[in-house]
């Protein structure tokens, strides 16, 4: 292991304005000294290049999502996007005030998380999600145009330029903070004119595939649930009647799984359809632990590492590109999982029900708490991955049933590949799952085309900064 020495005036030391006397600081200041004397390309700080840096607000009466709006919180912030599943928002009220609802380009970062390497993780505002409000923990950051464009701030904070100055941040006694100040110091490198460009484009294309993408999943899902048209006004009850012979077949034996709310639903689909057990359809297989000896951050992973995908790695339909961790390709040898494009996966322990579809960019490990679902070869009707990620989307068709046969551990929800099996799947028209295919198919082309250009433009970024480091 090579040892580097730095050597660092006393002065220096004293007059710095944040009283830092940590190594890493000094050590990623002198980085970007060296590097700021490299004539391809300038140097700025944040604080010249900023219109604002501003955090969210400490909000603690929440409301529905019929009578309120997003609350974006750390977990919600994912490199390039936002987490937009539902189930995991709260929701505030709209008259919160203006200077915490984020806008279409202002960039969010979490100001504080657990452990540093989460530190370093940015999402960007369209259309969509502009006027949002944001929490107290997270910092939302709008930019002088004519300094810096968003989209390539954007791309920046999730490069490793930036990951390597979280040693900016204070440590506090049970987490790590990046105050304003310290983001004001944080340096931003600017290319040369052609590679500037050439990322921006690139990542305002990133921004437009998920939109699109996300879009044409919920068309589709609006379309299965159109065609199966199940009540969905029931409300669950706080007592009810169930018969023995009820309990008997389905074998749980707790009052949740015999909520009207849960069953009558199934019956219904089974009275209107006819169905095909998950389990004749496909082959399930649950992921693998590594153990935590094994993972690499972000920041020390090499070319050849793979993702390893835990059950909160699932964001928006699909696979993370950046998890909190990365599992060596020996390690993928050892498990020998051999993820294809088009696998669907589903989550089964802790935050049940979360749905993804892999795609030919994603290089990944699944956790045991995400199992495999795979169309059998032999399966001769017209289901298709695209389909069986449909239904499997749907409340009311998978989230609802999986709970139904959710048991809880030791200290976690926990849904049994035998129950997963169990979950039925509604045979619809050819012309119906032909349309649906279609819509899911192109939203997924979207997504590995949106996951490719993140990929392009961090290598970029990430090249300079191996080059120099």
């Amino acid at each position: 292991m090579a040892i580097e020495t730095l050597h660092i005036n006393s002065v220096d030391i004293f007059h710095e304005k944040h009283n830092r006397f940590d190594v890493k600081y000094y050590v990623v200041n002198d980085f970007f000294e060296k590097l700021a004397k490299k004539q391809s390309f300038k140097v700025e700080t944040l604080e010249t290049v900023k219109k604002q840096i501003i955090s969210g607000s400490y909000i603690d009466t929440y409301t529905t999502k019929e009578q309120g709006i997003p609350y974006l919180r750390v977990g919600d912030i994912k490199p390039f996007s936002f987490d937009e599943n539902e189930d995991d928002f709260a929701y505030v009220s709209p008259k919160v005030p203006e200077k915490i609802k984020i806008q279409e380009n202002d960039i969010l970062i979490a100001r504080t998380q657990a452990t540093i390497d989460k530190l370093g993780t940015a999402s960007i505002a369209d259309k969509h999600n502009a006027g949002w409000a944001t929490s107290q923990h997270t910092t939302r950051i709008s930019v002088k145009e004519n300094k810096i464009s968003p989209f390539y701030l954007l791309a920046y904070l999730n490069s490793k330029f930036f990951k390597a100055q979280t040693a900016l941040a204070s440590h506090g006694s049970t987490r790590v903070e990046f105050t304003h100040s310290q983001l004001n110091q944080v340096r931003v490198f600017i290319p040369e004119k052609e590679l500037y460009e050439d990322i921006i484009q690139k990542v305002k294309n990133v921004v437009d595939y998920n939109r699109q993408a996300n879009e044409l999943i919920e068309q589709a899902k609006k379309v299965f649930k159109k065609a199966v048209s199940l009540n969905a006004v029931r409300k669950k009850q706080s007592y009810f009647e169930s018969d023995l012979a009820s309990l008997t077949e389905f074998d749980i034996w707790n009052a949740t799984c015999h909520l009207p709310f849960f069953a009558d639903n199934e019956k219904e689909l089974k009275q209107k359809f006819t169905t095909k057990k998950l389990g004749e359809i496909a082959d399930i297989k649950k992921g693998d632990e590594v153990g935590s000896s094994n993972y690499e951050i972000y920041l020390d992973k090499k070319e050849t590492d793979f993702a390893f995908i835990r059950t909160s790695d699932i964001i928006n339909n699909e696979i993370d590109l950046f998890p909190d961790y990365f599992i060596s390709e020996n390690i993928y040898k050892t498990v020998n999982q051999e993820l294809e494009a088009g696998d669907v996966l589903f989550t089964k322990d802790g935050k049940i029900g979360q749905t993804a579809m892999v795609t030919d960019v994603d290089r990944a490990i699944i956790a045991s708490g995400v199992a495999r679902v795979r169309i059998k070869k032999q399966i001769e009707s017209n289901f298709t991955p695209e389909y069986l990620f449909t239904v499997l989307s749907v409340k009311e068709t998978g989230f609802n049933p999986a709970i139904r046969r959710t048991v809880i551990g030791t200290t976690i929800p926990h849904l049994r590949e035998e129950r997963l099996k169990q979950i039925a799947i509604p045979i619809l028209s050819n012309e119906l799952v032909s349309s649906i295919t279609q819509s899911i198919k192109t939203a997924f082309e979207l997504k590995a085309k949106r996951k490719k250009l993140i990929l392009e433009v961090l290598q970029e970024i990430d090249n300079e900064y191996e080059k120099y480091k």
